[in-house]
């Protein structure tokens, strides 16, 4: 039985940080055909929602600062994006849980077995992307709270897709393994990378269209479409590369705390082929 799926994404051994960061981006690589353009989707669906949130708070692109100085609306504005993008990589994490699945278990899954709905329990991800954008509005709302939420909910997706534990159970379940190990670090420091790159690419974006004078973005309505379409465009990739990050270290974490290693070199290879092993409910 070979130790990597064909694509090696995911050595059947607990993985260091490098090693998780460069897994993620091997899924990524190969379902990227399914999910960059399931993060465009979601990546426009949320800068169209932050467009009158930006209006209201007299935020100006491409950095999205108020110009009126206030402050309360703008930190709402923050706190509506960071749910927007919680609930983004959420429901990017059901097909990239399932991918990643599939490399643990040595084989590439498909595009049709991605998005066909039968069995991936997209219905209970669906219901679950409303509480956990509310948790993490109300914690971006707090502030610093936002880092713990962030940290506790990356396994909400694959506990679902994966370890297919009921309905809400898929948050407390994720939370425990966040609390056992690295999970919840290993995940905020994923973000703060991507944030980094996500700051860099955007401007980058913006400001070298401008100043190639591509675009005449002295418009105030083309410069504010230009900045969207610039921060959608980064984040299209972005929250995917996430979503990779979140399934790869929920089987990572499972392997550490669970053992979940030994429980596919102990399974036989029919029943290994048939699924990842049951968890204790």
């Amino acid at each position: 039985m070979p130790d990597v799926g064909p694509t090696a994404v995911l050595p059947r051994r607990p993985l260091t940080v490098g090693e998780l960061l460069d897994s993620a981006v091997l899924l990524l690589r190969a379902q990227g055909r399914v999910l960059i353009p399931l993060g465009v989707l979601l990546a426009a669906g949320e800068q169209l929602l932050l467009y009158p949130l930006r209006r209201l708070a007299e935020a100006v692109p491409p950095v999205w600062w108020s110009e009126s100085g206030s402050f309360p609306l703008w930190w709402q504005l923050l706190a509506v994006g960071a749910a927007g993008e919680a609930v983004s990589v959420l429901l990017l994490g059901n097909p990239a849980a399932r991918a990643a699945g599939a490399a643990l278990l040595g084989r590439r899954a498909g595009v049709g077995e991605l998005l066909r709905p039968a069995g991936a329990r997209w219905g209970v991800t669906l219901l679950l992307a409303p509480a956990v954008g509310l948790l993490m509005l109300v914690t971006a709302l707090l502030g610093p709270a936002w880092l713990v939420g962030w940290g506790l909910l990356g396994s909400v997706a694959a506990a679902v897709a994966l370890d297919r534990v009921p309905g809400l159970s898929a948050v407390p379940r994720a939370v425990r393994l966040a609390v056992r190990g690295r999970a919840a670090a290993v995940r905020l420091l994923g973000y703060l990378g991507w944030w980094v790159l996500r700051v860099g690419l955007a401007l980058g974006l913006f400001f070298g269209v401008e100043s190639l004078h591509l675009v005449d973005l002295t418009d105030p309505a083309v410069r504010t479409t230009a900045a969207m379409i610039a921060w959608g465009a980064v984040n299209s990739v972005a929250y995917p590369a996430l979503a990779c990050l979140d399934a790869v270290n929920h089987l990572d974490t499972r392997m550490r705390t669970e053992g979940l290693d030994i429980q596919l070199a102990r399974t036989p290879a029919g029943l290994v082929a048939a699924g990842l092993p049951a968890v204790d409910r």
